[in-house]
């Protein structure tokens, strides 16, 4: 539902005001807060606003999640026909493996796609050697796009996500790391695969959410005893895209789609502003009476279905001519329980010259 205030302000001031305010506040409901039982868990929109939140800043070992991050990175630095060739210190790691060999050359798609379906810690270390030329190397890599993504509460000390101190996230962080990967047009389809086959090896991957979760575009698991079961996800449902993280829960396939089915029923993805809405602003000294200003930038926001949305136009009484088109006009400013939710800059249309050539 929409309800404006109005709120007439000077053209002077108006010019000299900058305002780009963005809300990442966290709500809950009702279906989401029961029965979880993870240790730490998120379910965020894909603007980034969490829906739910369980300690989600708590810092853990999060084991073969962190193969996410050895994606992003993996696929910035190569190609996908790229030609690796598997050295033979990252043959024999332990836990999950593609059962590489040394010497053995696999395209990066192919390592990839051992590293997300079927976890392979070697497929891991095959391509931080080939393409950093140490893990040393690729390490400071996810370090580095780590901090380039605000990812603050984690760190990387190796390429597959075993246990160590040093190496660690949390479930909001890979809550944004999963949203960023799925900017990848490759990392989505990698990761949506249901299987896939190198030379005469054929591997399945460990997703099971693929089949058992509707909407659901992939993820990415990770277990260890000291971390327990970790599981990262993505789900789109009529245009509506969400991540859902959860970490040490013995129960993660069913929390998955109990969160999803949850939110996907409680919120609804609402077109807050639209560029299409236009308000007419007097012009004194123009070629025409008025001016048309309209929103900068579309909105939508994740929200409760019964929640109300409340609104704030801010526009000057009326402006002096020569205009020119992307000027600011005034602001839309999006409310929810009288807290700033967005603030979306509104520009005239057109340019409007001074009547007469003045």
């Amino acid at each position: 539902m929409r309800r404006y205030r109005e709120k007439i302000i000077l053209a002077a001031i108006l010019a000299g005001m900058v305002y780009n305010i963005i809300s990442d506040e966290s709500v809950s409901a009702a279906g989401l807060e029961g029965g979880i039982g993870a240790a730490s868990a998120v379910v965020m929109f894909e603007d980034g606003t969490c829906v739910f939140e369980k300690d989600a800043d708590e810092k853990r070992l999060v084991a073969s999640t962190s193969k996410l991050m050895t994606a992003l990175v993996a696929i910035e630095l190569s190609e996908p026909d790229e030609i690796i060739e598997v050295a033979p210190e990252c043959c024999g790691i332990e836990g999950s493996s593609m059962y590489l060999a040394p010497g053995q050359c696999l395209r990066a798609d192919e390592l990839l796609s051992g590293l997300l379906l079927c976890s392979g810690n070697d497929a891991a270390e095959a391509l931080a050697v080939g393409l950093c030329g140490s893990e040393e190397a690729f390490v400071r890599k996810m370090n580095e796009k780590a901090s380039e993504l605000g990812l603050d509460n984690s760190s990387f000390a190796n390429p597959h996500g075993l246990d160590d101190e040093r190496h660690y996230s949390t479930a909001r962080d890979l809550a944004r790391l999963m949203l960023e990967c799925m900017q990848s047009e490759r990392f989505a389809k990698l990761c949506s695969q249901r299987s896939f086959r190198v030379d005469d090896k054929y591997y399945v991957n460990h997703n099971k959410l693929l089949d058992r979760c509707e909407g659901c575009l992939g993820g990415k698991t990770g277990y260890t005893r000291a971390a327990g079961r970790c599981l990262v996800s993505c789900c789109e449902r009529e245009g509506t895209r969400l991540v859902c993280v959860t970490l040490d829960d013995p129960d993660d396939w069913n929390d998955h789609v109990r969160l999803y089915d949850a939110a996907f029923a409680e919120f609804s993805n609402r077109l807050a502003v639209s560029t299409d809405e236009r308000y007419e602003i007097p012009v004194s000294g123009g070629t025409k009476a008025s001016a048309v200003a309209a929103p900068e930038r579309e909105l939508r926001l994740f929200l409760p279905r019964e929640e109300e949305i409340e609104y704030v136009r801010e526009m000057p009484r009326f402006v002096y001519a020569p205009l020119r088109a992307g000027q600011y006009a005034g602001r839309i400013v999006v409310l929810r329980g009288g807290e700033t939710v967005d603030v979306v800059p509104l520009g005239f249309t057109e340019e409007i010259p001074v009547r007469g050539g003045e």
